[in-house]
């Protein structure tokens, strides 16, 4: 691999959070899939604030990555490690905050085929994403990483 091409990720990852919850929905309106229980509040409370907590992790991440000025889609080099911000609390925030609104959406759309799916989608985005993402920045940032990888899990 090229460090200077990046991490060589051929898709948006965020794709493959619309994909788990779009076949979990079709999973469950067409399919044998029974759908979440009844629309109670509580669920409807908890969805939305995965929801909003989820965007906000996503754009804190974005938005961190923009000041250092480095490549926000991981079909670029990175120009530096981030440590700081919601990247001093995890490897991946952004992931994380995807992960929290494919929860807080499949809670909302009542989809159980969507909550069956999400290991399925977490595999795809560390085995096609995450994993080449770390090999292109252990390539490119050998000590740095490897130090920041030792202080900072991966997930939360």
């Amino acid at each position: 691999m090229d460090q200077d091409r990046g991490p060589d990720v051929r898709f948006p990852p965020p794709l493959l959070f619309v994909a788990g919850l779009g076949v979990g929905v079709v999973l469950d309106r067409y399919g044998r899939v029974p759908s979440v229980g009844p629309a109670y509040a509580a669920t409807q409370i908890a969805g939305i604030a995965l929801v909003v907590v989820g965007l906000a992790i996503v754009y804190a991440g974005i938005i961190t990555f923009r000041r250092a000025r480095t490549a926000v889609y991981p079909n670029r080099p990175a120009t530096v490690i981030v440590q700081h911000g919601v990247y001093a609390w995890t490897r991946n925030p952004m992931y994380v905050g995807m992960t929290a609104f494919y929860v807080g959406a499949a809670l909302l759309l009542h989809s159980l085929g969507a909550l069956v799916l999400l290991p399925v989608v977490l595999r795809l985005l560390y085995v096609r994403v995450i994993v080449r993402e770390e090999r292109h920045l252990h390539a490119a940032f050998p000590d740095e990483y490897a130090a920041y990888c030792r202080r900072v899990r991966r997930w939360l």
